[in-house]
C-alpha cells in the first residue's frame, strides 16, 4: 500500500517570507542623530543666540514708527443728538474739525489711513457678494451672479455690483498746518496686481448707488474702476474685524509739535453695528508699521530657548547621567535575517 507521507513538498508550503531589500525594511541611509544632552544644550543656545537678536531689531523698528491715532466717531457727533443713527442717516454733509499735535518728526512719505473696529468684512456672504468678471471686462456689464441684494436697480444692472462696493468708506479727510493745505496723494495706494488684473481699464461705473438706500461713497462714472482706487483697496478684503486701509499719502515732512488741523467728512455709518472709527496718521520702517509683537515674539521663544538651555546645562552639571551604548541602536545592528 502506498504511502503519502513521502510525497515532495508542494510550492504552497515553501517559506512567504518577503526577499530582503533595504527599502522595505526602512534600513536606507538616513541621518538619525542622537539626542545628547551636549547636541540639545547647543541647538537651544544657537536658537537664543539668533532670535534674541532679531527680535531686538524688530521691536526697535516698530518704536521707531510715529503713529498718530484719533478716534473720531464719537466726538464728531454733536451732543444734542441722541439718536446717533438717525444723525448720520440723514441726508447732507456732516463736518467735524479735528486738531492732531506731531509728538516727533516724521519723515515723508507719511501714509494716512482709517481705521475700522467691529466690521467684519471676512463675513462669508460679504466676501461673495462681487462679480470678478463683471470688474474685469466691459462685455461683462450683466454679469451680477453673487451679488443679491445690490445686483439691479431699475432693471438695470449695477456696475460693480454686490454689498462689498455698495458700502465703500466715504468719510473724507483734508489737513493743513499753519492754514497751508497738505496735499494728500492716492496714486498708487492700491495693490499694482489689483490695478492691472482685478479691475478692467474700460470697465466704468453704471448705475451705481442710485437706489434709495445708499450704502456708502459713490464713484465718478467717467472714470474706470482701475483708476478709482479708493475701490480697489476697500475691495480687497480684511481678514479680522479690526483693520486699517490706505487712504493717501503726504509727501511733506512733518515737524516735531505741529499743529495739524484736520477736517473730517464724517459719512460712514458705523453706529448701527456699535463700529468705531479712527484717523491713523503713520511712518513706517524696514519692517512696515508699527507693531510691536513680532518682536516679543521673538524675544520670548529666544529668552525660553536660552533659559531651558541653561537649566539643562545645571541639570547635566550637577546630575549627570550615562549614557546608554549607540550600536545597540537598531539602526546600527547588522540585520538579523537576509
Amino acid at each position: 500500500m502506498s504511502s503519502t507521507n513521502n510525497a515532495p513538498p508542494s510550492t504552497a508550503a515553501a517559506s512567504k517570507r518577503p526577499k530582503y531589500s533595504k527599502f522595505t525594511q526602512q534600513e536606507l541611509p538616513a541621518c538619525k542623530p542622537i539626542l545628547t544632552p551636549r547636541w540639545v544644550i547647543s541647538a537651544f543656545m544657537l536658537i537664543s543666540i539668533i532670535f534674541v537678536p532679531i527680535g531686538v531689531a524688530a521691536l526697535f523698528a516698530s518704536r521707531d514708527v510715529i503713529e498718530i491715532v484719533d478716534r473720531y466717531d464719537s466726538v464728531c457727533v454733536p451732543a444734542n443728538e441722541t439718536d446717533k443713527v438717525k444723525y448720520i442717516q440723514t441726508p447732507g454733509f456732516k463736518t467735524c474739525n479735528r486738531t492732531l499735535t506731531v509728538p516727533k518728526h516724521m519723515k515723508p512719505p507719511i501714509f494716512v489711513y482709517y481705521q475700522l473696529d467691529n466690521f467684519y468684512q471676512n463675513h462669508r456672504r460679504y466676501v461673495k457678494s462681487r462679480n470678478d468678471q463683471q470688474l474685469r471686462d466691459s462685455k461683462e456689464a450683466n454679469s451680477v451672479s453673487g451679488c443679491k441684494p445690490e445686483d439691479y436697480n431699475n432693471n438695470s444692472a449695477i456696475v460693480p455690483c454686490g454689498l462689498i462696493a455698495w458700502s465703500l468708506f466715504n468719510d473724507t479727510y483734508s489737513f493743513s498746518r499753519k492754514n497751508v493745505p497738505l496735499n494728500v496723494s492716492k496714486k498708487d495706494i492700491s495693490w499694482k496686481s489689483d490695478r492691472e488684473h482685478k479691475f478692467g481699464k474700460d470697465v466704468y461705473p453704471q448705475n451705481f448707488q442710485s437706489g434709495s438706500l445708499i450704502g456708502g461713497a459713490k464713484l465718478d462714472s467717467s472714470i474706470p474702476l482701475s483708476e478709482q482706487e479708493d475701490l480697489v483697496v476697500w475691495m480687497r478684503t480684511a481678514a479680522l474685524p479690526t483693520f486699517r486701509k490706505l487712504y493717501g499719502r503726504i509727501e511733506v515732512e512733518l515737524q516735531e509739535n505741529d499743529v495739524i488741523d484736520v477736517t473730517l467728512g464724517n459719512n460712514y455709518n458705523t453706529y448701527s453695528f456699535n463700529g468705531k472709527k479712527k484717523l491713523v496718521i503713520s511712518t513706517t520702517s524696514w519692517l512696515g508699521g508699527k507693531n510691536d509683537f513680532l518682536g516679543i515674539a521673538y524675544l520670548t521663544v529666544g529668552g525660553l530657548c536660552f533659559f531651558l538651555a541653561v537649566m539643562f546645562t545645571i541639570i547635566y552639571l550637577v546630575k549627570p547621567r550615562q549614557l546608554g551604548d549607540p550600536s545597540y541602536l537598531s539602526w546600527n545592528r547588522n540585520p538579523g535575517w537576509h
